[in-house]
């Protein structure tokens, strides 16, 4: 343990939030001041394992030296033009970027959400102008369980209600089928249908990996009914899953890729659209936009989050923890686990419900310096950073394993 850093206690400063931010989180009673790499530390100086890596945006830990680096020589430079102007950090993120992900064109954004949004308009602007969809006829055919943002029109499509009640009337446009259902798919697909948007892997969901030869089935099924395949690998690009891209378990590239999360390196909200030429192309001046994004600073910490995944250290790490985590997962089934999903450095562990719900067993594991976050039921995620080693991995597992094992 290390001095406080501050003269307010945890319990202060969450009741000084109570009465003045919105109540649209739940979150665990830790309030976090300090981190480095795998590691953070509360106001009172205690330590914990971060093991949900902030949904994936800290896929490089938190404060990774190189992007802490690329950020303050850019903070002493430039910060923000708007798009009314070049800068001199854009071309390079986006050529990068597009050569990583073997696509074209990016169109960048801030947050994962506005990546979404773009995506859906760019399907839509390219159904009418490419496909020939009658005006305002245009669809896009989704998957249940999905989780691609909060904003008014990615609810429309949400089969959460929690997300969706209260918050309509609902944009039109959608259809719901099931995950993982390549027959539903087809059925659902027709002429006005601008794209198949899905999660490669559902992270919401409880880290949902579908069948081999779904993904490849829906590359074939968008191709031979010439309609987009866009890809939300928001949560499962970018090292995560022991690839560069989920998609690349399947060796499937889509039409339109959608990033974010570890993008901006756990430091600035960066997101993108990263498309063919022939898809992107279809946006002219004035059509889109964005005030902040691909701005000098967020170009800068983009362009060295390609930096750290070129040299395919973080792809191997998450591959090689990744069978550690899943090996450590395997001994604790019918020990307090009931099953789990793995990829990488990712996994979905639902627990006996005897023993509690999700947030009660996050809770626990808090209590034992550990921090995970829940989902549906009795489901827990875990996401740690690629940085971890070895050795903590194997202690967040034994740590999980006494919590489990006192019921």
């Amino acid at each position: 343990m290390t001095a406080p850093v501050s003269t307010r206690t945890s319990a202060d400063l969450i009741r000084a939030e109570e009465p003045v931010l919105a109540h649209n989180y739940h979150p665990l009673p830790v309030v976090v001041a300090r981190a480095e790499g795998t590691w953070v530390e509360d106001v009172e100086g205690n330590r914990y394992l971060d093991m949900l890596a902030g949904y994936s945006a800290l896929n490089f830990g938190h404060r990774h030296p190189a992007l802490i680096e690329a950020a303050h020589r850019q903070l002493d430079r430039l910060t923000l033009t708007s798009r009314a102007f070049h800068n001199d950090r854009l071309a390079e993120f986006a050529e990068r970027l597009a050569r990583l992900t073997g696509l074209d064109m990016v169109l960048p954004m801030n947050t994962g959400a506005e990546a979404v949004e773009s995506g859906i308009k760019v399907a839509r602007k390219w159904a009418y102008e490419v496909k020939g969809v009658p005006a305002d006829r245009a669809t896009i055919v989704v998957a249940a369980d999905n989780f691609h943002g909060r904003t008014t029109t990615i609810v429309s499509f949400s089969t959460d209600e929690t997300a969706r009640s209260g918050f309509g009337p609902f944009t039109p446009g959608f259809r719901v089928v099931p995950y993982n259902d390549l027959a539903a798919l087809e059925a659902a697909v027709d002429e006005t249908t601008a794209a198949v948007l899905i999660e490669p892997i559902q992270g919401e969901a409880g880290v949902v990996i579908p069948d081999d030869g779904y993904l490849a089935g829906v590359r074939e099924l968008t191709r031979r009914t010439n309609c987009l395949f866009v890809a939300d690998e928001i949560q499962s690009g970018l090292g995560r899953t022991g690839r560069t891209l989920a998609v690349e378990h399947e060796g499937v590239v889509p039409d339109v890729l959608l990033l974010g999360k570890a993008l901006g390196g756990g430091i600035v909200p960066v997101s993108a659209v990263v498309a063919r030429r022939d898809v992107l192309g279809v946006l002219r001046p004035g059509e889109h936009g964005s005030t902040f994004g691909g701005n000098p600073l967020a170009a800068a910490v983009g362009t060295a989050v390609i930096e750290l995944l070129e040299t395919g250290e973080f792809q191997r790490r998450a591959r090689d923890l990744g069978a550690v985590l899943r090996d450590g997962l395997t001994g604790l089934v019918g020990k307090g686990v009931l099953g789990f999903r793995s990829r990488g450095l990712w996994a979905g562990v639902d627990v006996d419900p005897a023993i509690g719900t999700g947030r009660e067993v996050s809770h626990r594991l808090m209590g034992e310096g550990v921090l995970v976050k829940d989902t549906h039921g009795s489901t827990i995620r875990l996401a740690p950073p690629l940085t971890i080693t070895e050795a903590e991995l194997a202690s967040a597992l034994e740590v999980l394993e006494g919590v489990l094992g006192r019921g």
